[in-house]
């Protein structure tokens, strides 16, 4: 689980393309906007993301890199990145199932998939805001105000 004020869990998982991506990485050098959702190719959120990508300036620049994480498979990412243009890191929490959106409490058992929740981690690592929203879409504003606050 993570507290707002802790170190944020760390963790290394494969993006679209198969590569190693460690939220330890970004420490001294970028903030991160972590975004977990549940299901590639799905209405709310393939609506979710084209909404960061078509104003993807406001939310990763020089100081914030987003990374946007499901539980489907890195082949799965892939496809759905390249069909929908994402200019940003679409990771894979396949294996070990869930392990990631565990460890920042927003995994659900009963249907194998993360639940919608953000997370600001600022780039000494320290988680400084988040938003758990289970099934329900985020506003932008909301991303955009805490980005504004660090």
């Amino acid at each position: 689980m993570t507290t707002i004020g802790q170190v944020a869990p760390d963790f290394t998982i494969p993006n679209q393309h198969g590569e190693a991506v460690s939220l330890s990485s970004f420490k001294g050098s970028k903030n991160v906007l972590l975004m977990f959702y549940p299901f590639s190719f799905t209405g709310t959120c393939t609506g979710e993301l084209c909404a960061l990508r078509d104003d993807l300036s406001s939310f990763q620049n020089d100081d914030v890199q987003v990374l946007a994480i499901s539980c489907d498979s890195p082949y799965a990412q892939r496809v759905f990145a390249e069909k929908e243009g994402y200019e940003f890191p679409v990771l894979s929490d396949y294996w070990p199932h869930g392990a990631t959106a565990k460890a920042f409490g927003v995994f659900e058992e009963s249907k194998g998939c993360a639940l919608r929740g953000s997370f600001l981690i600022d780039k000494e690592g320290v988680l400084r805001w988040e938003v758990k929203n289970g099934w329900a879409a985020r506003e932008n504003a909301d991303y955009k105000a805490a980005i504004a606050a660090l």
